[in-house]
């Protein structure tokens, strides 16, 4: 459910009745029916909630609601607690623990506020990094996924001015390595094209603007396509300012991007109401909403549920295509 506080209880309501279901997978909520049945009646939405426990046959007719918090008294919209940070924490434990138990076959994360899930004991900059530590998963990353265009990042939450020297040969290989297998294994592809981004403007222009390209990003371009196998390509790097274009066209099957706002502002571009954020190379499937908490409209009737319809269709296609492969990662 995410913050209660947030808009995660009205994005999975109004998932829940303009659901236009694509995958054979019944959503399960965790969160807590309470707050789930107050932003009903306030927004005026007619969502049946059932409440369901692990074993039983989930209900098609039904928000199928397993409670893992009962908070009283109610947070107030816009603004979180304490203990509706111990709530969202506690969420994301159970998912796990169930995922791991085989009862589910995915989790769609709702946002949550950062700030409270560390004050409600859940010492984490935030899900993936919670995620990753839940499942014992020693490399992960983070990418942006559309239907046009696919981002992961070499560095993700950190200030510009300290990303040149945050990059090595190593970070970017292990990086690729984790893309392809990612676009094998969870998008069925048999051979992806993978394509790098420079750092620098026309990707350092021989070493007139930066020798980054030459110095680390080239070699592990280079040592990537030689780990590869035959299994898929890499490609780069290349002038920032193209290779978003295409890549959207079509051209390859995802961008490797050295920054955040480098490999962001054009996937927002192109799907700032659809994009799904999945974190890779778990044991477990994870797909989440590309937005935050939206303090501001919470409770307000505003929230748009069209990411977290991506992200359930996208968790159920990768649950379908890890069976379907036979990855050991299968829960």
């Amino acid at each position: 459910m995410g913050c209660a506080s947030g808009v995660g209880p009205e994005l999975l309501l109004r998932f829940w009745h303009d659901q236009d279901q694509t995958t054979p997978f019944v959503p399960i909520v965790l969160g807590d029916i309470g707050v789930l049945a107050n932003c009903a009646r306030q927004l005026n939405l007619t969502v049946p909630l059932k409440l369901w426990q692990p074993g039983q046959i989930p209900r098609e007719d039904a928000l199928n609601v397993l409670p893992v918090s009962q908070l009283d008294p109610l947070p107030a919209w816009g603004h979180p607690t304490v203990a509706s940070g111990r709530a969202m924490g506690a969420c994301i434990v159970e998912a796990v623990r169930l995922i791991q138990a085989g009862e589910l076959a995915a989790m769609v994360t709702c946002p949550i506020g950062k700030d409270m899930l560390n004050a409600g004991g859940y010492h984490y900059p935030g899900h993936t990094e919670m995620l990753a530590a839940l499942s014992n998963a020693p490399e992960y990353a983070m990418m942006m996924a559309g239907e046009r265009l696919r981002v992961t990042l070499t560095t993700i939450h950190r200030p510009l001015a300290e990303v040149a020297s945050a990059l090595s040969c190593q970070g970017i290989t292990r990086l690729l390595l984790l893309t392809a297998r990612a676009l094998r294994v969870d998008f069925a592809m048999e051979h992806p094209r993978l394509a790098v981004a420079g750092l620098n403007p026309h990707a350092g222009e021989g070493g007139m603007f930066g020798r980054e390209e030459i110095e680390i990003i080239a070699p592990a371009v280079a040592r990537a396509n030689e780990l590869a196998g035959g299994e898929f390509t890499v490609s780069g790097p290349f002038p920032p300012d193209t290779v978003f274009y295409q890549a959207s066209r079509g051209k390859y099957d995802a961008v490797v991007a050295q920054y955040h706002d480098q490999g962001l502002i054009p996937f927002k571009l192109l799907h700032f109401r659809d994009g799904v954020n999945v974190t890779i190379g778990l044991p477990i499937i994870r797909t989440s909403v590309d937005h935050g908490t939206a303090y501001d409209i919470a409770g307000r009737g505003l929230a748009d549920p069209a990411s977290l319809k991506a992200a359930f269709r996208l968790a159920g296609r990768i649950a379908l295509n890890r069976r379907r492969g036979g990855d050991n990662h299968v829960s």
